[in-house]
């Protein structure tokens, strides 16, 4: 009888990095694979799942404008609840660390199913930043069976915290098999402005930087300085897909709204952004995704944040965690844009996320904890 295995995610972030395993999971005959998004973003979320032909098998909907971390929680327990009574799946997998990710684990929990989490292990040692990311993924950790860590760096934080070495896979990111569906020198986007700009003799940095522990004075210290940036750089090009939360809205274009060389478009789909960083000459950024996705593309990023739980892609050269402080990013940024020697040191720098094979490496992890094989998977080394 195939295992039934459930894939539970429900922001745009975890979609992405979840289909290239579910993709996989769909060609495994030992295997019933079932989708259910709670939907705790909506049209992002769907713009992933068209991409990649993923069509749910529940779809909980829960989403709501201006909804609270508690709705998300208790709407998402319930509506698990039933998908749970109904299938009784022998695994639940999740993603990262997302408030559906904690949930899912929780709903898993109650009914005494195991939980495989993917990504796991990454943390910031900051209960605060990421918030609530870094509690939900330690939460995630605690109600976890299988820990799916990306990176030996991830692992050692795992058997740190009392983790069994047993129940630890060290398998790369599922991120950058994602790309290799994505990624295409001849891709033509379907924004006609992103068509038009000189990506050979611009140097188009690309912006994302919308998480809560940014909103107010350090969203508008970033906003100022890319301000004073594109003011002082008439040869760059920023573009800047900014998130729908209105909070974030009213602070970006209340700053950066009317300048020649910036672009403040909507958020793009993952395709579209994909191939716009694969052209961009850097990426500055307060996502934890995209600390992944850049390097493999060879360009250079600065964090927008304090703290990282992403700390392999600084040890190897390619990231490097700026904060919020408004002269600080100015001049992080002016370095890039003026040194060839400091932007080659972190273009060049090797990605140490992964090679393309995590989803492999998970599903033979899985057969191997249900005994399905007694062959265990190779670690994945390019964290060390």
């Amino acid at each position: 009888m195939a295992l039934k295995i459930i894939s539970v995610f429900g922001t745009r972030p975890e979609a992405i990095k979840m289909a290239p395993l579910i993709k996989a999971l769909e060609r495994e005959k030992n295997f019933q694979s079932k989708v259910c998004v709670t939907a705790q973003h909506r049209e992002m979320l769907d713009q992933v799942l068209r991409l990649f032909n993923i069509t749910p098998h529940y779809d909980l909907n829960i989403m709501k404008e201006k909804q609270t971390l508690s709705e998300i929680t208790t709407s998402a327990l319930i509506g698990l609840e039933r998908v749970f009574n109904s299938e009784k799946p022998d695994l639940v997998l999740v993603h990262g660390d997302t408030t559906t990710t904690f949930v899912a684990a929780l709903a898993a929990f109650y009914h005494k199913i195991k939980v495989g989490h993917v990504e796991a292990g990454l943390r910031s040692f900051n209960k605060w930043f990421p918030y609530p990311e870094e509690i939900n993924r330690k939460l995630t950790g605690v109600l976890t069976d299988l820990h799916f860590a990306p990176t030996t760096t991830a692992k050692s934080n795992l058997l740190k915290e009392g983790v069994s070495e047993e129940n630890i896979f060290v398998t790369g990111n599922t991120v950058i098999d994602a790309m290799a569906y994505t990624v295409r020198k001849d891709y033509v986007f379907r924004d006609e402005r992103l068509n038009q700009i000189d990506y050979n003799n611009k140097k188009v940095i690309v912006v994302t930087a919308h998480r809560r522990e940014n909103w107010g004075q350090p969203l508008e210290n970033i906003c100022n300085a890319l301000k004073n940036i594109a003011k002082n750089y008439k040869d760059t090009y920023i573009i800047y897909p900014v998130h729908k939360n209105p909070v974030v809205r009213e602070t970006v274009f209340s700053i950066l709204k009317g300048l020649d060389n910036v672009l403040l478009l909507d958020p793009l789909d993952t395709d579209e952004m994909h191939n716009l960083m694969a052209k961009c000459y850097m990426v500055m950024t307060d996502s934890g995704g995209l600390q992944e996705e850049v390097p493999s593309l060879g360009k250079p990023v600065l964090v927008l944040r304090d703290v990282t739980e992403r700390p392999e892609a600084v040890e190897a050269g390619t990231v490097k965690v700026i904060g919020t402080e408004q002269q600080v990013v100015y001049n992080e940024g002016a370095l890039l844009l003026e040194n060839k020697e400091e932007y080659d040191k972190m273009a060049n720098a090797v990605n140490p996320y992964g090679d393309g094979k995590a989803s492999l490496r998970i599903i033979q992890a899985i057969k191997y904890a249900f005994n399905l094989t007694d062959k265990k998977p190779e670690e994945y080394k390019g964290g060390e």
